[in-house]
């Protein structure tokens, strides 16, 4: 499995507990984060993150901002990603099981580094139900 993660200034701690965590399970990870508090500006950081997952680069994207808000609504750009909010393991679970979420945005300041890292392993070992929920996210992107 390879995973493609990314943050702003907001998630620099968040986001070395993460690939850590990662690769003790053998999972590849691809960081384009920053690794300093300094800020700067989340898009920089989402783009490679989309573009991976949009482009079935990698199985996955995990996206950490202060709020997620502003990373998730520069990936949800993309046609091929769902990218969902995610502040605990059950709406985690269900952004995965209704939504077949293909990247997990974490807000740094509403959350805990080990609440965070139940989040990825719960994000990572649910399935997509599909069923009824297959033509919810069918109807997702935008036809113009």
């Amino acid at each position: 499995m390879t995973i493609s993660i990314g943050n702003d200034h907001a998630g620099p701690d968040y986001k070395e507990a993460i690939v850590e965590h990662l690769k003790s399970k053998n999972i590849t990870v691809k960081n384009y984060g920053t690794d300093t508090l300094d800020s700067v500006d989340y898009p920089d950081f989402v783009h490679p993150v989309a573009k991976d997952v949009n482009d079935g680069k990698v199985d996955f994207g995990i996206l950490i901002c202060g709020s997620a808000n502003g990373v998730a609504m520069t990936a949800n750009k993309y046609p091929n990603v769902r990218a969902g909010i995610c502040w605990m393991s059950e709406i985690t679970e269900l952004t995965r099981q209704h939504n077949n979420a293909n990247i997990i945005c974490i807000p740094a300041r509403y959350t805990a580094i080990p609440q965070v890292l139940k989040m990825v392993d719960t994000f990572l070992n649910t399935k997509f139900e599909g069923g009824r929920h297959q033509n919810r996210v069918d109807k997702i992107p935008m036809s113009c």
